[in-house]
């Protein structure tokens, strides 16, 4: 544990700079602006679309920690829950997002239109948004809850969307530097440098990332070092752009809990580290404690990423009626993942050793959209082609003690599984968009045909090797929306929608070589068909959306697995049945004054299993049917006030999160909870030569509340009603943190 906070020169520049240039008495407050009620808000409503669609602001994000991962704060729209164990959702282990009950590998996810994959914590076929890109440099976030845009680069959003935009390079000249320190030894500083539009017509940013914190409970850390840069050349009417990002992530985990763990050591219980010699003993069998199993917890976890991603973009614009963007991208990724086994022996006197699961992706696509306006009709079309080449292994390295494991190892002494993937995609769609009725009426519909191939093979252990292709030649969509009023419109939207099979270790090729041969001409993949249908409205200082959905969900697949998480051990996929999903979405936003806005959501979501065959674990059989879906809570709902004037803002917010799953036959509920989080700050303007300095405190987890965050972490079980599955996380205390920055 790092008890002291470190400094590095580049801390102390920033916080020795704004200290020592400020005034020695207040400025005076700039004369009040008189309240109205038609002052400008800041939205999350996405008018004129013929679906679900909201926006996440600059603004939302700017006022969260510096660090959170923009996910996180997608948590108070309708339909969305996320869950972290950390403060700032960017846990990669613990960070997981489900919309309208579908989970985050059923969602698609893009930034500037680049394709991230599912997200998922095993690299596989993307990276997750904390390391794309810093958080300040994220411009807005938009979701689309049901149906994606056809054009959206994904083959596994089932159930919606989630699209990153940066902030790109700014016509001004200037840099902008922030340092943020608290709980837990928390120091993030960031540094942009902007030109400014230069006299070429070029225009770039740079910017540098340094995040170091201590783990809330247990020993180990959780810190990430970022590079991101972009170059904008205009061409006229046209604009060439490149960008590159890089990014390094070392996570010390947290240990995995149960019912039954928290009974007998707490909620903050977690890993032994730094105690060798406990953690030896549990190894023998010799507990401690009230420990009284292996699985209870090991010596110490780590995750550590190194991510480079670029790309250049090309908009051509040749008239007013057509318009061509490509896009060619590149992402390299090195991952491993530690944990100290107590079921391997390193050696005699040493009954443990550590298991490391490296993974590596080298993925380069390409996208390119044309849209053409002719006689009052919006034609797009697009392709996205990617090939990717993911490999993985699972190897074990002897200790001699409590070693770091703070690095990429080498010189295993076992290596028991290791497999080569190689993924090509091709995906193309087709959309007419035009109005009708004087323009009350906008329609559009279109289609998206998708093929995805796997070509696997098994170099190591008993997993399978062979090919999988999932494709899909007519995808349709249709969407519309009918202006009741000049502020209020109805929109309804129809969509099907295909995932392909996952290439990685927990896909179909986790099973043995026998069971995937007798599975690949029998599993189909998982599609879903979304039905929306809702309306908007705009009224002076009030602002509300309410939606009606239907999802469908076939072919769902599960890897019914036979051991604990840490072991590793084959599966077997198969389809077992659909999901029926219904549900209600509702937003209201009010800007009650000038100064004052208040903000709700809520979310009544059912979904459960349909239509779902008996299937056995072993010789037990279950029956999922009629059952809800795991983590999808049936009721969400978040509650915003905020308030900004003469320099000062704040923010409250309360989200509850109603109960939920981890078992398929539902005899182990997760109680519902009630959190709470605070940002303050005052906006200190001009000092000396900094400008638009501002300082803001933001406090989570206001009244300390005790809950279970993540579930699913270890997955998810059949059954557990004694409550021994160590699948679960607990959420992270009160904590606060203290930022200041300005712009130079």
């Amino acid at each position: 544990m790092r008890h002291a906070l470190r400094f590095n020169p580049l801390h102390l520049l920033v916080l020795q700079a704004l200290a020592c240039s400020a005034p020695a008495h207040a400025a005076a407050d700039p004369a009040p602006i008189a309240a109205s009620t038609d002052a400008p808000i800041e939205t999350v409503f996405v008018q004129g679309q013929g679906r679900q669609v909201q926006n996440i602001t600059r603004k939302d994000l700017a006022e969260a920690i510096p660090g959170t991962s923009p996910l996180k704060t997608l948590e108070k729209l309708p339909g969305v829950s996320f869950q972290s164990a950390d403060p700032f959702g960017a846990y990669e282990w613990s960070a997981h997002i489900s919309i309208r009950g579908f989970s985050q590998n059923q969602l698609g996810f893009t930034l500037d239109d680049i394709p991230l994959g599912d997200m998922s914590y095993r690299n596989h076929n993307g990276l997750h948004i904390s390391r794309a890109i810093s958080s300040e440099n994220v411009g807005n976030v938009t979701v689309s809850q049901g149906t994606g845009a056809l054009g959206t680069a994904s083959t596994s959003n089932l159930g919606g969307t989630v699209g990153f935009t940066t902030r790109g390079p700014a016509d001004v000249a200037g840099a902008t530097l922030a340092q943020t320190l608290g709980s837990d030894s928390t120091s993030r500083t960031f540094v942009r440098y902007d030109t400014g539009l230069l006299p070429t017509d070029t225009k770039a940013y740079l910017s540098l990332t340094r995040q170091r914190a201590d783990k809330w409970k247990g020993d180990g850390g959780q810190d990430q070092n970022q590079f991101n840069s972009k170059v904008v050349q205009k061409l006229g009417a046209s604009q060439l752009s490149a960008f590159f990002n890089y990014s390094e992530r070392d996570e010390t985990d947290y240990q995995d809990l149960s019912f039954d763990s928290v009974r007998r050591l707490g909620y903050k219980w977690d890993n032994y580290a730094p105690d060798w010699q406990r953690a030896v003993a549990a190894a023998k069998g010799i507990y401690s404690g009230g420990v009284n199993n292996l699985d209870d917890a090991y010596y110490l976890g780590r995750g550590l990423r190194n991510d480079w991603l670029g790309g250049v973009a090309l908009e051509w614009n040749p008239g007013d009626t057509v318009r061509l963007k490509t896009t060619v991208y590149d992402h390299r990724n090195h991952g491993e993942s530690h944990w100290y086994t107590p079921y391997t022996p390193s050696s005699a006197g040493v009954p443990i050793s550590v298991r490391a699961q490296t993974y590596a992706i080298d993925r380069t696509g390409v996208l390119s959209d044309l849209t053409w306006e002719l006689d009052g009709h919006t034609v797009t079309a697009g392709v996205w082609g990617e090939r990717s080449v993911h490999n993985w292994s699972r190897a074990f390295f002897a200790v001699n003690g409590p070693e770091s494991t703070d690095h990429f190892l080498d010189n295993p002494f076992s290596t028991v599984i290791a497999q080569r993937f190689v993924s090509k995609t091709t995906q193309l769609y087709l959309q007419d968009s035009f109005a009708l009725l004087d323009d009350k009426l906008k329609l559009s519909y279109g289609f998206k045909s998708t093929k995805a191939r796997i070509d696997g093979d098994n170099r190591i252990g008993g997993r399978a090797g062979g090919q999988l292709e999932a494709s899909k030649k007519f995808l349709p969509q249709a969407g519309l929306t009918y202006a009741l009023t000049d502020r209020d419109e109805l929109f309804s939207s129809w969509a099907k929608n295909m995932n392909a099979y996952q290439a990685g270790a927990d896909g179909p090729f986790s099973q043995t070589q026998a069971a995937f041969d007798l599975s690949a001409g029998k599993v189909k993949p998982q599609t879903s068909t979304t039905v929306d249908l809702g309306v908007r409205s705009r009224r002076g200082p009030l602002q509300a959306s309410l939606a009606l959905y239907l999802a469908d969900f076939k072919n769902r697949q599960l890897n019914v697995a036979t051991c604990t998480g840490i072991v590793g051990c084959p599966t077997t996929l198969a389809n077992v049945g659909k999901v029926e999903t219904k549900g209600l979405e509702a937003a209201l936003d009010w800007k009650i004054a000038r100064e004052w806005a208040w903000f709700n959501s809520f979310t009544y979501n059912d979904s459960t299993y349909k239509q779902a065959p008996v299937y056995y674990e072993g010789a037990t059989p279950v029956d999922v049917n009629g059952k809800r879906v795991v983590d999808a809570p049936k009721v969400l709902f978040n509650t915003e006030v905020s308030y900004e004037h003469a320099g000062w803002f704040a923010r409250a917010d309360a989200k509850y999160t109603g109960k939920r799953y981890y078992t398929y036959l539902n005899d182990s509920p997760v109680p519902s909870f009630w959190l709470a989080n605070l940002s303050a700050g005052y906006k200190l303007g001009n000092i000396g030569p900094f400008k638009s300095a501002s300082l803001q405190l933001n406090v989570t987890n206001v009244f300390d509340k005790r809950y279970f965050a993540t579930i699913g972490t270890n997955g998810f079980a059949s059954s557990d009603p004694s409550g021994g599955f160590a699948t679960m996380l607990a959420g992270a205390p009160r904590a606060a943190f203290l930022t200041l920055n300005g712009k130079l």
